[in-house]
């Protein structure tokens, strides 16, 4: 396969996952939107919640979601990462991914800052930044579990 074909087969998921988290942070994804579908969906279920019951799963679900969106993307690039650099070691392969996942966390906070019905928050970028080492444990523990089982299958 053409390196260059390869190099973007590689990166691809990883740009496209960014592309989606830069698209989560438009207006259409405001707090305000999503607490009015989040508010239908948990009034549906139990219909005597308050609206303060509402506010307060609204708020840990958008910051999970941060969580997640970086975990999943932090993943994406450590493969990605290890694909492209493959003699490298993989604390190459986690630094490069967490490099990224800081730029790209701050450039979407930064992006965010300039949408009217979004706010930008240091708090954000710190929940990022933790889904994204979460994303390099998991990560890492693959790998090292990987590594065991075939020092173990090169013995036998």
């Amino acid at each position: 396969m053409n390196k260059s074909l390869y190099i973007i087969k590689t990166w691809l998921p990883a740009v496209v996952w960014i592309c989606c988290i830069f698209i989560l942070s438009t207006e259409v994804f405001s707090a305000d939107h999503t607490s009015r579908i989040l508010e239908q969906v948990l009034r549906y279920i139990f219909p005597q919640i308050s609206i303060r019951e509402i506010n307060i799963i609204h708020y840990f679900v958008r910051k999970t979601a941060h969580l997640t969106e970086y975990c999943i993307m932090s993943i994406l690039i450590f493969h990605s990462s290890r694909n492209t650099f493959k003699l490298q070691s993989h604390r190459h392969w986690v630094f490069y991914s967490l490099i990224i996942i800081i730029i790209v966390a701050a450039a979407d906070e930064f992006h965010q800052g300039f949408v009217v019905s979004r706010t930008s928050s240091a708090i954000d970028v710190g929940i990022d930044i933790a889904g994204g080492i979460l994303g390099q444990v998991i990560c890492l523990t693959f790998y090292r579990l990987q590594r065991m089982r075939e020092k173990k299958s090169n013995i036998e």
